[in-house]
């Protein structure tokens, strides 16, 4: 028998849509691109393929 205290059916913050928060969060990452406020993917992979080394590399900087 399912558990009553867990109800599956209630909304958590995910399930929600916020299409102003949505719409917020493209504009100011399209502001960041078009001002060059960006990692090219290269160097993103790069540094995610580090974190498992004995010598992980530092976060990119944007530029």
């Amino acid at each position: 028998m399912a558990d009553p205290a867990i109800d599956h059916d209630d909304e958590d913050l995910f399930s929600t849509p916020d299409d102003a928060a949505d719409e917020a969060a493209t504009l100011r990452g399209l502001a960041d691109a078009a001002a060059g406020r960006v990692v090219d993917n290269e160097t993103v992979m790069r540094w995610v393929g580090s974190w498992s080394t004995a010598n992980p590399l530092p976060r990119p900087k944007c530029g």
